[in-house]
C-alpha cells in the first residue's frame, strides 16, 4: 500500500501549434480532415460501457455544408436513460472508493493522449462538426480540454490538502466525498473543451454522470468519450447518451438519486433546469448541486483616451471570432464620439482580409454559425436594423444559407442604447455599437451595467489609471471576466478562470478548484483521544 503524501505540481498550460503553411501538424490535421469527411459514422449511445442502438436515428451535418452528412446517431429514449441512471449508480460503487491520486492518474492518460495520439482526430471532428478554423479548434479541442484535465488534477491535489487544526486533545480530519447520487452533465455545441470538463470535474472528484451532449457537437463529442475510456474511465462512470433534451431531462430530474446538474447553455434552458428540480426537491435523497454558465451580452467599453486601432482588434476579434459563438464575445460596445470615426476606419480596413468559408479551408478566418435556426433568428436582426430608424448596418450584414450558414461579420450602430440588438444575446458575428459624448463616461458606464439582465465578460479600453479604475468600480458586477484593454474573450486555464453571475449563471468559475469543491460532500471526523468520564462542568459546583 502506498501511504505517500503525493501532490501533484501545478502544470504549464499546453502549446498551442500553429498550423502555418507548410508546417507539420498542418499536413497531419488535411490528412485527418479527409478522412473524416469521406465517412460518416454510426454513433451509438454508451451506456455501462456498452454500445446501444435505439435505432431512432438523426443526422450530424457540416455547418458550412450543410448537404453533407459527417454521422448519424441514436438517440436515448426513456428505457436508455434509465438504464444510463442505473449503470451510473452501480458504477458508483467502486468510482467512490479508487484513491483520488488514481483518478488523477486517469485524467493525466487522457490529457497526454489529446496532446500525442488523437490531437487532429478530436480537432478534425471539432472544425468539420462545429464549424472552426484551425486556430479556434486548436486552443478549444486540443489545448483548452488537455489544461482542463492537467490543471483539474494539480486543483484537486489543493483541495485534498487541506486539513483542519488539532490540538494535543483531538485529531480533527477532513474527508472529501464525491456526491451521493449522479451528476446529469449538459454540454454545448461550441466548445468540445467545455464538453470534457462537465464530466471530469465531477468524475475526478469521485461522481459519476449521464452525458447529453448537443446534438450539434455530438461527433467530437463521441470522439471525446472513446479517448476518456481508453485512458481508463470505467464502464458505466460517464454515460453518454444523446437525445432528445426534454425526454431525458425529465427523466433525470425525476430520479431520487440525482444529485446534480453541471450546465452550459442557455439562460432560458437553465432556468428551466431550476424550476424542474424545485418541483421535484422532495423527491431527492440530497439537495442537489446546481452549477450552470449560461448567456452573455459581453461588452467592450472605450474612454476617451482609448487607442483606436488597439480598441478596432479587440472589436474585430472579440466579435468575429468563431462567428462570435462564444459565451465570451463581444457583443455591444460603448465608444465616445471623439475616437468612433477612426476606429471604424481602422475595423473597415480589416474586414475586407477576412477570409470565410468552409472548415475545409484552413485559410479561412470566419466559417458558419452552427445551424439554420441560429441562421434564421441572427439574420432576422440583421434585416429588422437595416430596416430601423435607430439602427443602421455599417460594416457586412450579408446571409447566406444556401450551401452552409454563412453571415458576414456584422456592425449595426444604434442611436438608442437599449436597441434590441443592444440588449438581446444574439450568438453570431454581429456587434452593436452605441456612440456616447466623451464627457459622458461615468454616465455610460452605469448604462452599460444596467442595460443587460447578463454578468458574463466585458473589457474597458482606457489610458488613464483612474478612469480604468472607475469603470472597475461601476463595472464590479456586469462581468465575472474583465479585461482591461483586451477583447472580453479567450480565458486561459489557470490563468482566467471563466464565470459570470446575474443571468449569465452561477459563477463556479471552471478552470480552478472552486468548480471542483461543487461536486464534494465534505465530512469532518473528530477523534477524541482520551475521553472525559465525568459529565459535570466546573460551572456547576
Amino acid at each position: 500500500m502506498n501511504n505517500a503524501t503525493f501532490f501533484f505540481a501545478e502544470p504549464k498550460n499546453e502549446p498551442v501549434l500553429s498550423y502555418a503553411q507548410g508546417s507539420k501538424e498542418r499536413e497531419l490535421l488535411e490528412k485527418e480532415i479527409k478522412q473524416q469527411y469521406d465517412k460518416c459514422v454510426e454513433i451509438p449511445l454508451i451506456i455501462g460501457g456498452k454500445e446501444v442502438r435505439t435505432g431512432n436515428m438523426a443526422e450530424v451535418v457540416m455547418p458550412t455544408e450543410h448537404s453533407h452528412v459527417i454521422a448519424r446517431y441514436h438517440k436515448a429514449d426513456k428505457k436508455a436513460v434509465e438504464e444510463a441512471i442505473k449503470s451510473a449508480m452501480e458504477a458508483r460503487k467502486k468510482w467512490e472508493k479508487v484513491d483520488w491520486i488514481d483518478r488523477c492518474s486517469v485524467m493525466l492518460k487522457a490529457a497526454e493522449l489529446l496532446s500525442t495520439k488523437y490531437r487532429y482526430l478530436i480537432n478534425a471532428s471539432t472544425m468539420l462538426g462545429q464549424g472552426k478554423n484551425p486556430f479556434q479548434a486548436e486552443i478549444d479541442s486540443a489545448c483548452e480540454t488537455i489544461d482542463f484535465l492537467r490543471f483539474n488534477a494539480y486543483y484537486a491535489s489543493k483541495i485534498y490538502a487541506q486539513q483542519p487544526f488539532s490540538d494535543q486533545a483531538a485529531i480533527n480530519r477532513m474527508e472529501y466525498r464525491p456526491l451521493e447520487g449522479f451528476v446529469y452533465a449538459v454540454s454545448p455545441f461550441n466548445f468540445t473543451s467545455i464538453a470534457c470538463n462537465l464530466n471530469i470535474s465531477p468524475v475526478l472528484m469521485g461522481n459519476v454522470t449521464v452525458w447529453k451532449p448537443a446534438s450539434t457537437a455530438i461527433l467530437s463529442n463521441y470522439y471525446l468519450m472513446k479517448v476518456l475510456q481508453e485512458a481508463g474511465v470505467p464502464d458505466g462512470v460517464i454515460n453518454f447518451v444523446p437525445g432528445d433534451g426534454a425526454t431525458i431531462s425529465d427523466v433525470v430530474f425525476s430520479s431520487p438519486d440525482f444529485a446534480g446538474v453541471h450546465f452550459t447553455g442557455s439562460t432560458r434552458t437553465f432556468n428551466g433546469f431550476w424550476k424542474q428540480i424545485c418541483s421535484n426537491i422532495d423527491n431527492y435523497k440530497t439537495y442537489p448541486k446546481i452549477v450552470g454558465e449560461t448567456g452573455g451580452k459581453d461588452f467592450i467599453f472605450a474612454h476617451k483616451s482609448a487607442n483606436p486601432l488597439q480598441l478596432a482588434v479587440a472589436i474585430v476579434r472579440g466579435a468575429f471570432e468563431y462567428q462570435g459563438q462564444k459565451c465570451s464575445a463581444a457583443s455591444r460596445a460603448y465608444i465616445p464620439d471623439n475616437i468612433w470615426e477612426e476606429t471604424l476606419s481602422h475595423i473597415k480596413t480589416m474586414i475586407p482580409q477576412i477570409k470565410m468559408g468552409s472548415s475545409m479551408g484552413l485559410g479561412n478566418y470566419m466559417n458558419s454559425v452552427i445551424d439554420e435556426k441560429s441562421f434564421d433568428t441572427i439574420s432576422s436582426y440583421i434585416d429588422r436594423a437595416k430596416q430601423s430608424k435607430e439602427a443602421e448596418v455599417v460594416v457586412g450584414g450579408g446571409c447566406d444559407k444556401s450551401v452552409g450558414y454563412f453571415i458576414e461579420p456584422t456592425i449595426i450602430l444604434t442611436t438608442n442604447p437599449h436597441y434590441e440588438t443592444m440588449t438581446t444575446e444574439l450568438f453570431g458575428p454581429v456587434i452593436t455599437i452605441y456612440v456616447y459624448e466623451q464627457d459622458k463616461y461615468e454616465e455610460t458606464l452605469s448604462l452599460c451595467d444596467t442595460t443587460s439582465p447578463y454578468g458574463l465578460t466585458g473589457s474597458i479600453f482606457a489610458h488613464s489609471r483612474y478612469d480604468i479604475e472607475t469603470a472597475m468600480q461601476k463595472l464590479r458586477y456586469a462581468a465575472g471576466n474583465f479585461y482591461i484593454n483586451d477583447k472580453p474573450t479567450g480565458a486561459v486555464v489557470g490563468n482566467q478562470p471563466f464565470g459570470g453571475a446575474r443571468a449569465s449563471g452561477t459563477n463556479d468559475k471552471a478552470g480552478s478548484e472552486l468548480n471542483l469543491y461543487r461536486w464534494i460532500s465534505p465530512r469532518c471526523i473528530k477523534e477524541t483521544l482520551n475521553p472525559p468520564t465525568d459529565f459535570t462542568y466546573p460551572f456547576m459546583k
